[in-house]
C-alpha cells in the first residue's frame, strides 16, 4: 500500500507518518538513516534537540534526495525576538545541511530571554523569560516564508485563545499545529476546529505516555496495551495498540511522529499507516481521559493550554 500523505493549506504534500528525532541525540543519524531506509519521507526535530546535526548527516548519507523528504524543524523560545529569528532559521538550515525547510514552526508560544542561551536561568535556578509577543515572533517568520528559506509556518503547544488572537493579527494561517494527541488525548472540538480553519494537526507524543520523561504518566498502565486498542488490533489482522493508536490519527487527516531508535520499532511504526473504519473510531472516542503528559507550564513561568482539556489547574 502507498503510504498515506496528508495537505497543507498551502498544497504541499505532508506524509501521515513523520520520523520523530527528540531525545537520545547520539543514536539519532543512524535512526534516521534506518528510518529512510525503512521508507520515511517526514522528519520532525528541532533546534532544542541538539539533533538537527544528525538528521543532516543521516539525510546526506541515506542516499535518498532532498527534495524527496518533508523536514519540520523549530524556533526555539530564546529566539523570539523579531531580529533574532532569521538567525534561528539559518543555524537551522546550516545544521541540517539544506537550504529550505520544508515546515518551520513555532515550538511554543513562550518566550525565553534573548542571547545565545537556549536555557537561560537566573540564579535561582527560574527560566528568564523573554517579553516578544508571539504575534510579533510569527510575524518574522512569515518573512522566511517570503524569502524562500521556509516553505509553510505554524506553531507547536498554542491554545486555542493563543491561535485565535494570532489568526486575527497575522496575515499567513499557520500551515500546521504540532500538538500532544492521542487517545487518551482526543480534544475533539479542538481538532474540528482546526479542520474549519484549514490547519492540519501534527500529533506528538501519539503513544502518550510511553515516553519515560512524562513523570504523570508513570503510575498507570501504558496507552498502547489500552484494551480497546489491543481489540481494534485484533481485528485488522495482528496489528498492536501503537500501530492502531497511529491509524487513529492518520484516519482523523493528522500526521503522525513516533520517534525509536530501534530498527525494528521504526519499521513497525511504519504500519501503522492504515485506515480504521467509523466503528473503530466510535469505540476509541470511549477512552478519551483528557489526560495531558507534556505540561511545562510550571518551569517555564508561563500558562500553557489555559482553555485546553488536561491542562495543569
Amino acid at each position: 500500500m502507498a503510504p498515506t500523505i496528508q495537505k497543507l493549506n498551502t498544497g504541499a504534500p505532508i506524509p501521515a507518518i513523520g520520523f520523530g528525532t527528540w531525545q537520545d541525540k547520539e543514536a539519532q543519524e543512524p535512526a534516521v538513516i534506518a528510518a529512510l531506509k525503512a521508507g520515511y519521507r517526514h522528519i520532525d526535530t528541532a533546534r532544542i534537540y541538539g539533533t538537527e546535526p544528525a538528521v543532516g548527516a543521516a539525510i546526506k548519507h541515506s542516499g535518498v534526495p532532498r527534495s524527496e523528504i518533508f523536514i519540520t524543524t523549530k524556533l526555539w523560545n530564546h529566539g523570539h525576538h523579531p531580529e533574532d529569528v532569521e538567525k534561528e532559521a539559518d543555524a537551522s538550515l546550516k545544521d541540517l545541511g539544506v537550504d529550505y525547510i520544508d515546515l518551520y514552526l513555532m515550538h511554543w508560544p513562550a518566550a525565553f530571554a534573548r542571547g545565545e542561551e537556549l536555557m537561560p536561568k537566573d540564579s535561582n535556578g527560574k527560566f528568564k523569560v523573554g517579553d516578544t509577543d508571539f504575534v510579533d515572533t510569527y510575524k518574522a517568520m512569515e518573512k522566511l516564508v517570503e524569502s524562500g528559506k521556509v516553505k509553510a509556518i505554524g506553531v507547536s503547544n498554542f491554545s486555542k485563545g493563543e491561535l485565535e488572537r494570532l489568526l486575527k493579527e497575522t496575515s499567513v494561517v499557520p500551515a500546521a499545529h504540532q500538538m500532544e494527541l492521542h487517545p487518551w488525548l482526543q480534544q475533539k472540538d479542538f481538532i474540528e476546529w482546526h479542520k474549519q480553519k484549514g490547519i492540519h494537526v501534527t500529533q506528538y507524543s501519539p503513544f502518550g505516555n510511553q515516553n519515560e520523561i512524562y513523570d504523570s504518566g508513570k503510575s498507570m498502565g501504558k496507552l498502547m496495551d489500552d484494551p480497546v486498542l489491543v481489540e481494534i488490533g485484533k481485528k485488522h489482522g495482528g496489528k498492536s495498540g501503537a500501530q492502531v493508536a497511529l491509524a487513529w490519527g492518520i484516519t482523523l487527516g493528522h500526521s503522525v511522529i513516533p520517534k525509536s531508535k530501534t530498527e525494528s520499532r521504526i519499521k513497525a511504526n511504519l504500519e501503522g499507516d492504515f485506515k480504521l473504519d467509523a466503528e473503530d473510531l466510535k469505540k476509541i472516542e470511549t477512552i478519551d481521559k483528557k489526560l495531558r503528559f507534556n505540561d511545562p507550564s510550571g518551569s517555564f513561568g508561563y500558562k500553557f493550554y489555559s482553555d485546553l482539556d488536561g491542562a495543569k489547574k
